[in-house]
C-alpha cells in the first residue's frame, strides 16, 4: 500500500507471525488503514495446487527448464511494510486448500526508515529466514528493480509466468511495468494497485461557481496545463474558494509530470518542470488560492471536511486517497451521504497527469519455491480472471461484500467491475482512473527520489515563506544533495 499508510502502522514496527485463515486482530485506523492479522499453521499434508499446476507443466515436454519448488522446504517467508499483502495470501489460501506450506510473515512499517535496513540485510544474509516474496513502495521500489538491490530480484519469467501475454491480456498500464523493469530488461515485480492521480473535486462548489459539477466540464475548467488551472484559481477566489489545501497538493502532478528524474548520468539534475514548483507554489500562496496547509497535518485533512476558514475545490490523488484518507476525513463518522461533505465530490482528469503511491511485488531470485511464488504473483500482479486478487481488490469483495473499492493494475480487470462509490455521488471511478494510469510515467524515477523530494520541498517552503531568495532555495538544495548523496550539482 501507500507510503503515507505506513505512518499509521508505526505502533506495529516489527512483527514476526504465521498465516492462516484466522487470528487475532488489532482494529484499523480512522483513515482506513487495514488491521493487522497475525496467526499460525502447520503444512497441510496435501500438494497444494500451485505445485500441482508446477509439477503438470513439468511433466510436458518444453524446451525451457522445469520450474519446481524444492520439496525439502516447508515454510515460505514474506517480507511487506503494512499487512495488506499477507491479507492477500490469507484469500489465497482459502482458494488454494491444499497450500502445504507455512507462511511466516515479516511486517516492518516504514516509520523512520526501519524496512529496507531490514530487508536488505535479510536479502544479503540469504538461507532459510531469507524472504521468498517481498514488497517495496513507489518511494522506494526503484533500490529493489533497477538500484543498489535489484541483483536480489528474480525476473518474473524465471518464476515460469507468461510475462509478455499476461501484460497484454491483464492491460497492465505501462508506468508500472516500467518501474519494475530492471536494467537487464526483466520484469521483475508488478504492484497490484493503479496509482495513476485524478482531480478529485467538490461538486456543491463547482456548480456555485460554474453551475455544474459534470466531469466532463470541470476537466476543462482545471486543464488540461497549469496556466487553465491557475484561471479557475482566480474564478474560485472571486467566489471564495480556494483551489488547493496547501502546495503539496499539486506536487505529485509536478514531480511526476517531468520528463527526467532527479538523477541523469550519476549527477544531480534538476528538470525545468520541478524547478517551476517553486514558481507554481509561490503562486498559490501568494495570491491566496490555497490555505497554506502542508499534507499529511491537520490542516490539510481539515479541508477535507470544510473545517477550515476558506473552502477549497479540491485535492490530487490516486483512488487510494480517497478511499483511506479523504473519506475517512470528510466529517461523516458512518460515511453516510450528505454528512459532512461525504458523497460531495466527484472525480475528473488532472490538469497533468500523474500518479502516486503504490505497492510492487517482487520475488527472490534464489528462493527454492519458485513454482509457488511464481503462481502467488501471477494471481496478485497479472490474474485479470473473476478470481484473481485484482478482481477481488476491485469490487471490495477480498473478504466478502461491501469491502472497500479500489483502482487495480489491470484495465481488464477495471473494466468488467463496478467502480461506483457513494462518496463520489454514485459516479463510475474506473471511467477516469482507467485513462489516469495510461497518462502516468515511471520512466522520471530515481531510487534516491524519496530523500531529494523531502529536501527540496523544504527548500520550496523557504522561498514561499520568504525566508530564502529563489536562488538561495536552489543552492541550499544542492548543498543538502551534495553533502548527504555524494552527488554534485547542476
Amino acid at each position: 500500500m501507500k507510503r503515507i499508510l505506513a505512518v499509521f502502522l508505526a505502533c506495529a514496527l516489527l512483527m514476526t507471525m504465521a498465516l492462516t485463515g484466522c487470528g487475532t486482530k488489532t482494529e484499523g485506523d480512522a483513515a482506513g488503514t487495514p488491521a493487522v492479522e497475525a496467526s499460525s499453521a502447520a503444512p497441510a499434508a496435501e500438494a497444494s495446487s500451485a505445485a500441482a499446476e508446477a509439477s503438470s507443466a513439468a511433466a510436458e515436454p518444453s524446451a525451457a527448464p522445469a520450474i519446481a519448488d524444492d520439496a525439502s522446504v516447508k515454510v515460505l517467508n514474506l517480507w511487506s511494510f503494512t499487512d495488506e499483502v499477507p491479507k492477500m495470501l490469507t484469500k489465497y489460501k482459502e482458494l488454494n486448500p491444499g497450500f502445504p506450506y507455512e507462511i511466516k510473515t515479516t511486517i516492518i512499517a516504514t516509520t523512520d526508515g526501519a524496512y529496507q535496513p531490514a530487508l536488505d540485510a535479510a536479502l544479503a544474509a540469504g538461507g532459510a529466514d531469507a524472504p521468498d516474496i517481498y514488497t517495496a513502495e513507489s518511494a522506494f521500489v526503484l533500490k529493489y528493480a533497477q538500484g543498489d538491490a535489484y541483483k536480489y530480484a528474480a525476473a518474473y519469467k524465471d518464476l515460469g509466468i507468461d510475462v509478455d501475454n499476461l501484460l497484454k491480456e491483464a492491460d497492465i498500464a505501462q508506468y508500472t511495468v516500467d518501474i519494475g523493469t530492471n536494467p537487464d530488461g526483466n520484469l521483475v515485480g508488478l504492484g497490484y494497485q493503479a496509482t495513476g492521480g485524478a482531480y478529485i473535486y467538490r461538486r456543491s462548489i463547482a456548480k456555485d461557481v460554474w453551475g455544474t459539477d459534470d466531469p466532463a466540464t470541470i476537466k476543462d475548467k482545471v486543464g488540461p496545463g497549469w496556466d487553465k488551472f491557475f484561471a479557475a484559481a482566480a474564478e474560485l477566489k472571486a467566489k471564495g474558494y480556494g483551489i488547493v489545501s496547501g502546495d503539496g497538493d499539486i506536487w505529485h502532478s509536478v514531480e511526476n509530470g517531468s520528463p527526467t528524474g532527479w538523477i541523469v548520468d550519476g549527477k544531480l539534475n534538476i528538470d525545468p518542470t520541478r524547478e517551476a514548483f517553486l514558481d507554481l507554489s509561490k503562486k498559490l500562496k501568494d495570491n491566496g488560492y490555497e490555505n497554506d496547509t502542508q499534507d499529511w497535518t491537520d490542516a490539510w485533512y481539515a479541508d477535507m471536511k470544510d473545517a477550515s476558514k476558506m473552502k477549497v475545490l479540491g485535492f490530487f490523488g490516486p483512488a487510494w486517497l480517497i478511499n483511506y484518507v479523504m473519506a475517512g476525513n470528510s466529517g461523516s463518522e458512518n460515511k453516510k451521504v450528505g454528512e459532512g461533505t461525504y458523497g460531495d465530490w466527484a472525480v475528473c482528469e488532472p490538469s497533468v497527469g500523474f500518479s502516486w503511491g503504490g505497492t510492487w511485488v517482487l520475488a527472490n531470485k534464489d528462493t527454492k519455491l519458485k513454482a509457488t511464488v511464481g503462481n502467488i504473483i501471477k494471481w496478485i500482479t497479472l490474474d485479470s480472471s473473476d478470481t484473481g486478487l485484482q478482481y477481488f481488490w476491485a469490487n471490495g469483495t477480498l473478504n466478502g461484500p461491501g469491502g472497500t473499492k479500489d483502482t487495480v493494475a489491470s484495465g481488464t480487470v477495471m473494466k468488467k467491475s463496478d467502480g461506483k462509490l457513494d462518496f463520489l455521488g454514485g459516479q463510475n471511478m474506473f471511467d477516469v482512473f482507467v485513462p489516469a494510469g495510461a497518462n502516468a510515467t515511471g520512466k522520471n524515477k530515481t531510487q534516491y527520489d524519496e530523500t531529494i523530494n523531502t529536501y527540496f520541498r523544504n527548500h520550496v517552503r523557504d522561498y514561499t515563506a520568504g525566508k530564502a531568495t529563489r536562488e538561495e532555495a536552489l543552492a541550499g538544495f544542492k548543498q543538502d544533495v551534495a553533502d548527504n548523496l555524494d552527488l554534485a550539482g547542476n
